[in-house]
């Protein structure tokens, strides 16, 4: 759903843009440690860029706090919800008020794991996932009561665009499709200054219409907030990622160990991400359920409660200490 609902914010955000001159570059915002380090660093001129759609991990937090609870007939203080993550900073993100309801006093994520956590935790009770028996996932449709008809959207062979869920990608097809009237086939990435630095262009007619880049590390956060202050950035989309290659990358991730460095562990990692079968967001019914059944539509103020957040400028505090006389 953060993906779909992204999508959709592009749409309206491109809609809007001779309005909303704040409107485009859309940033997005799935990444904790980016989010922190504009709100410290770049405050209110970066924030209104930055995508309001919650995080795949927020999205499901609101998912199992205010609906599925009520499925299950029990509070959201009932329900204890807890993700496995790569990125310690999702740690930070599910503990901000915004994510806290008052009224239930709960969480909508109550606790957050990261990989390495996991893998420690096996190994002290000397346990190995390779000894444990693999088991199907339970059905989403099932525990919610949806009878989905087994419609859901079709596989595709494995996750696609950059490593951090397919912001870029996703939100290029659709965008394209609903702005443009344009089917995109296999999209053909250019690489800049380094590999965590790529851009893509939809052209139609021979003019470009769409131009969305990837910029994953600080480096190339910098230089993309650089030439957005001097208004030279040309990308109506950028997904932003502060870990080098990605969330397949991130600080919560398995240390290397042995002989293998952290390349080969990369690489090797990257090899599954991309060969693991995936169900595409595209007219899936579930989500088209969850859409009518629990937020009342795709425009309704409960999507914007439910689906969406805001961000804020922290105030640098300054005291006599810090002031250079």
């Amino acid at each position: 759903m953060s993906l779909i609902e992204s999508a959709h914010e592009f749409v309206r955000r491109y809609r809007n843009r001779d309005i909303d001159k704040t409107a485009l570059p859309m940033l997005a915002s799935a990444c904790p440690g980016w989010v922190c380090y504009a709100e410290k660093t770049h405050g209110s001129y970066i924030l209104p860029h930055i995508s309001s759609t919650k995080s795949p991990q927020q999205v499901m937090g609101s998912l199992v706090k205010h609906h599925l609870a009520s499925v299950l007939g029990r509070s959201p203080s009932q329900v204890y919800h807890v993700t496995v993550m790569p990125c310690y900073d999702k740690k930070l993100e599910a503990s901000r008020h915004d994510f806290y309801s008052d009224l239930y006093m709960t969480r909508d994520v109550d606790c957050v794991i990261t990989s390495r956590e996991v893998a420690d935790m096996l190994a002290q009770e000397d346990k190995s996932l390779a000894e444990i028996t693999e088991q199907p996932l339970d059905s989403f449709a099932k525990v919610l009561n949806i009878d989905d008809n087994g419609t859901e959207a079709g596989e595709l062979d494995g996750h696609q665009g950059g490593g951090s869920g397919g912001y870029l990608e996703y939100i290029l097809r659709h965008s394209a499709s609903a702005l443009l009237g344009v089917t995109l086939d296999d999209l053909k990435y250019k690489t800049l200054r380094n590999e965590d630095l790529k851009e893509v262009t939809v052209e139609v007619n021979g003019k470009v219409e769409l131009k969305f880049a990837i910029a994953y590390g600080f480096r190339n956060i910098q230089n993309i907030v650089q030439k957005m202050k001097r208004g030279k950035l040309l990308y109506q989309f950028v997904e932003l990622m502060a870990c080098p290659a990605g969330c397949l990358n991130g600080g919560g991730q398995l240390r290397t160990s042995g002989e293998e460095t952290a390349k080969q562990r990369l690489a090797a990692v990257e090899e599954i991400y991309t060969s693991v079968r995936i169900n595409t967001p595209y007219d899936n019914t579930l989500i088209e359920r969850l859409y009518t059944d629990w937020l009342g539509g795709h425009d309704t103020d409960k999507v914007k409660a439910m689906l969406h957040t805001e961000y804020h400028a922290v105030e640098k505090f300054i005291n006599a200490l810090t002031i250079k006389w």
